[in-house]
């Protein structure tokens, strides 16, 4: 008989995880960890027959004034095909919201709508009377990149241009390594200067070094920085688990752009992602259509230059108790994400105007 276990135990957590199909870092021990740092609860579900485990969701809860959210970041984490599974899920799900007197919950799994698999979630998820969120946290789409052929063939499938860009950044001196700790402050100031550039908000330098030091010391992050001559030009943080690596953040300088230090950068966490073991590189993020217009285009070819392959998902799914409470928070929801924009453009900090952070 299938039972449902809260788990309080970390290592627990993050094994049972990883024995369950395409679990995402979002859902690992450690992202709720750091979370309820910030202002989130975390709970997390268990589902098992009494000889493995079936399914498992984090749930994070967020107390905005008199409101309560739910939220299911990249899950919950099922076997998508298995319907009857994934609607046992689903409902215990529904409970959840309506015992904590969520106004949402919301779930974003990495569940694509172009295969006959996606269509009938999606169905079933309309019969539960989830709805299509107004609301992206994460990204509807990724670039996804197979990193189970061999390294010369991943080169040798890139576009000419990029192979050339990765040469030419060798020749020219740039050099990738290993960060640490240490350079936390440094990998934020970089940060800082590409969303002034980019014109995207991010969040203060807390926040930032409290996640990356989170998954530093689990063993879930690798910093790696691109130099010249011992002077830092772009960096990212490759986040890995289990079978799959994911570029989540990513930043560069002004100085030596011609140097391409970029794409030697990613050309690095490649090799380093299938070193460990990881099968999948998920290079996060791609515009919501593919069209010159999006503000993203240029992302995309960058990600695209490297094989990798644009992946639709369903996008956010939210199951509201309430609805007439749910209908008004979403009609006043984009008026306080505005009048955030604008207090964080008149801090000074930079003057943007969109938001594509991980949150």
């Amino acid at each position: 008989m299938e039972r449902i276990i809260v788990c309080h135990d970390a290592q627990k957590w993050n094994q049972a995880l990883l024995k369950l199909p395409d679990a995402h870092v979002l859902q690992s021990w450690d992202w709720g960890a750091f979370k309820s740092r910030h202002g989130w609860q975390a709970e997390r579900l268990l589902w098992h027959d009494g000889a493995q485990i079936q399914a498992a969701a984090q749930i994070l809860v967020q107390q905005r004034g008199q409101l309560r959210l739910g939220y299911v970041p990249k899950g919950p984490v099922v076997a998508w095909d298995d319907l009857p599974r994934v609607a046992d899920v689903l409902a215990r799900l529904e409970i959840f919201a309506r015992e904590h007197n969520l106004i949402l919950l919301k779930c974003d799994p990495d569940v694509s709508p172009d295969s006959v698999e996606g269509q009938a979630v999606m169905n079933l998820l309309a019969q539960r009377k989830w709805r299509p969120s107004f609301e992206q946290i994460q990204f509807r789409n990724t670039m996804l990149l197979d990193l189970r052929p061999s390294l010369n063939e991943l080169l040798s499938a890139m576009k000419p241009k990029w192979r050339y860009n990765i040469r030419l950044a060798q020749r020219r001196g740039v050099t990738v390594r290993e960060g640490s700790e240490r350079d936390l402050p440094l990998l934020y100031q970089m940060y800082a200067e590409t969303a002034h550039r980019d014109r995207f908000i991010i969040r203060e330098e807390a926040y930032y070094l409290d996640v990356w030091q989170q998954f530093i010391r689990a063993g879930y992050a690798t910093p790696l920085l691109a130099e010249l001559a011992g002077e830092p030009l772009s960096m990212l943080i490759l986040f890995h688990f289990g079978p799959q690596a994911w570029y989540m953040y990513g930043a560069s300088r002004n100085l030596h752009r011609k140097t391409m230090p970029n794409h030697l950068l990613q050309w690095e966490a490649i090799r380093r992602a299938k070193a460990i073991g990881c099968t999948t590189y998920d290079l996060w993020g791609a515009p919501d259509t593919l069209d010159e217009s999006d503000s993203m285009w240029g992302v995309y070819r960058f990600k695209q230059g490297f094989n990798a392959a644009f992946v639709r998902h369903i996008g956010a799914y939210d199951y509201a108790p309430h609805p007439w409470l749910y209908q008004l928070y979403a009609a006043f929801r984009p008026h306080l994400v505005k009048l955030a924009q604008w207090r964080y453009a008149r801090s000074g900090e930079n003057a943007a105007s969109t938001t594509k952070a991980v949150s």
